[in-house]
């Protein structure tokens, strides 16, 4: 399984999103701050997650995730 992943940086309210093959891990690597994106937004929750079958249709959603478009649809969800 691949996962599609959304967090909030509680620093400044913005959204990151990227997608994984192991969330547990990934998550563990953005609270400790080992992330270049995300190290100075810290604490970040997770917010929003999908597991999908292959990695083409994790990085697909990752990208859908980027447009207005799939910001809207995060933004009803949450």
């Amino acid at each position: 399984m691949f996962y599609t992943y959304v967090l909030k940086s509680e620093k400044d309210g913005k959204l990151y999103t990227g997608f994984t093959y192991d969330l547990k891990k990934r998550l563990e690597i953005h609270r400790k701050g080992k992330n270049l994106a995300t190290k100075d937004r810290l604490p970040l929750k997770l917010i929003y997650y999908e597991a999908c079958l292959n990695e083409k249709k994790a990085i697909k959603r990752e990208k859908y995730f980027k447009t207005g478009f799939g910001r809207r649809f995060l933004n009803n969800r949450i």
